[in-house]
C-alpha cells in the first residue's frame, strides 16, 4: 500500500503541499514506488465546508493511508476570541490522539549557507543538529481542564502514565543508539510528579541502554542551554508543552521556521508536516518557503517507505540550491542579490532541479 492522504490545512498550507507532492510524484516514478495520493480537509477549510475541523471522511481516509502530508491549520479569526469553541486546532489534536500518533520527531539540522539567517553567531551554531522528540498524546493539553463558573478561575492537568512515558522513550533510546548514544530528557521533576515520574521512568530505561548517556535536565536549564550552547545535544526527549516550546525555540538555531520538517508516528500510519503555521497574510502570494515542507516528504520517506537513500537525496538537493545561492524571502539577508531572492513555484522548481541532478549523477556513478 503506497497510499498518501495529503491534508493541504489552511492558509499557505495548499502552496506548500503542492511542491511536497511534486518531488513525492517525481521520487514515485524514477523509483518506482507508484504512490496515490488522496485529499482531504482539516483545519480552518474543514471547519467552513464541514463545521467540522476533522471530519470523519478526512480521519477514515487517513486511517487507511501509509503516511499523511500535512501542510498548516490556523486562521486569525480565532486567534482574539478564545471564546469560539470550534478551532482549527481541535483537528490537529483529534487526529493525532485517533492515529495514536505518540512521538513527534523534529530535526534540527544546520545548512552551513544559513548560518547567517540566524540572530545566535554562526560559532555557537556552526555543527549543531539535534533530534527533538517531544511526547504528542499525553500532557497537559490532553488532560482535565475547566474554567469555574464565575470566570474568576482555570485550570489545566498534565498527566503522565508509565506507558505514556516508556513507549517515547523505548523511541529515544533507539535513536541515541543509531546516532552519537546521547539523550538528554528534559523535564521540572524539582516541582511536578508528573515530572518526577517521567525521570523515574526514563532512569529505569536506561538501564536496557547502557551504552547511552542520559542527562536530566529541567525545562527552564534546557531552554537556556539551547541558546547557549546547542551542540551539546544530540538527541532530545521531553513533554507535550515542553517539548513545543523547545522545538519553537530551536526554530532560531536553523534561522527559518520555514526549513524545519517534523514527523508524527506511532505504530501504523504517520503525520509528516512543516513546523511552522499557515502564515494567512502571505497566503497566495507565492512568497512561502516551501522548503519545510519537502523535507518533511524526506522524513516520510525515509520512515514511512524505508526510503533512506532517496531521503538524503532531496536534503542534499535543498543543499546544493542554497549553495547556489537562492533564498527564498524568510531565509534571505541584506547581502542576497534581489535576484536570487524566489517565490514558492520558483525555489521549488530549483529544488526539483537540483534533486533531478543528484539523481541522474547517482545512476552515472
Amino acid at each position: 500500500m503506497n497510499k498518501i492522504v495529503v491534508l493541504p490545512g489552511d492558509g499557505i498550507g495548499e502552496e506548500v503541499t503542492d511542491w511536497g507532492v511534486k518531488v513525492l510524484e517525481y521520487i514515485g516514478e524514477r523509483f518506482g514506488a507508484d504512490f496515490t495520493f488522496e485529499y482531504g480537509l482539516i483545519g480552518h477549510s474543514a471547519i467552513k465546508a464541514t463545521g467540522d475541523p476533522l471530519p470523519a471522511e478526512t480521519l477514515l481516509k487517513c486511517r487507511s493511508a501509509k503516511a499523511v502530508l500535512l501542510g498548516a491549520v490556523g486562521h486569525p479569526m480565532y486567534d482574539n476570541d478564545p471564546s469560539i469553541k470550534v478551532r482549527p486546532e481541535q483537528g490537529l489534536l483529534r487526529i493525532r490522539k485517533a492515529l495514536g500518533l505518540y512521538t513527534n520527531i523534529r530535526p534540527i539540522k544546520i545548512f552551513d549557507e544559513l548560518i547567517s539567517a540566524s540572530s545566535i553567531k554562526a560559532e555557537i551554531l556552526h555543527g549543531s543538529d539535534i533530534l527533538f522528540l517531544r511526547e504528542l498524546t499525553g500532557g497537559i493539553y490532553f488532560g482535565n481542564r475547566g474554567t469555574t463558573e464565575d470566570g474568576l478561575k482555570a485550570f489545566d492537568t498534565m498527566e503522565y502514565s508509565r506507558l505514556e512515558v516508556e513507549r517515547i522513550a523505548e523511541k529515544a533510546f533507539e535513536a541515541a543508539m543509531k546516532r552519537n548514544k546521547k539523550l538528554h530528557s528534559v523535564d521540572k521533576a524539582n516541582v511536578l510528579d508528573s515530572s518526577k515520574l517521567w525521570r523515574k521512568i526514563v532512569q529505569e530505561m536506561s538501564a536496557k541502554y547502557p551504552e547511552v548517556e542520559v542527562i536530566h535536565m529541567y525545562i527552564d536549564n534546557a531552554a537556556m542551554q539551547l541558546i547557549r550552547d546547542p551542540r551539546q545535544f544530540d538527541v532530545v526527549l521531553t513533554g507535550n508543552m515542553f517539548g513545543d516550546i523547545l522545538t519553537d525555540a530551536a526554530s532560531q538555531i536553523s534561522g527559518s521556521l520555514g526549513l524545519l520538517p517534523s514527523a508524527s508516528i506511532g505504530n501504523e500510519v504517520g503525520i509528516f508536516e512543516p513546523i511552522h503555521g499557515s502564515a494567512p497574510d502571505i497566503a497566495g502570494k507565492n512568497i512561502a518557503n516551501p522548503m519545510a515542507t519537502i523535507l518533511s516528504c524526506a522524513l516520510l520517506l525515509d520512515l514511512a517507505f524505508d526510503m533512506k537513500d532517496e531521503a538524503d537525496c532531496i536534503i542534499k538537493a535543498i543543499d546544493d540550491v542554497l549553495k547556489d545561492g537562492f533564498r527564498t524571502r524568510d531565509i534571505a539577508d541584506e547581502n542576497t542579490p534581489k535576484s536570487m531572492i524566489l517565490g514558492t513555484d520558483e525555489i521549488g522548481a530549483e529544488v526539483m532541479r537540483a534533486l533531478e541532478v543528484r539523481l541522474n549523477q547517482s545512476v552515472m556513478i
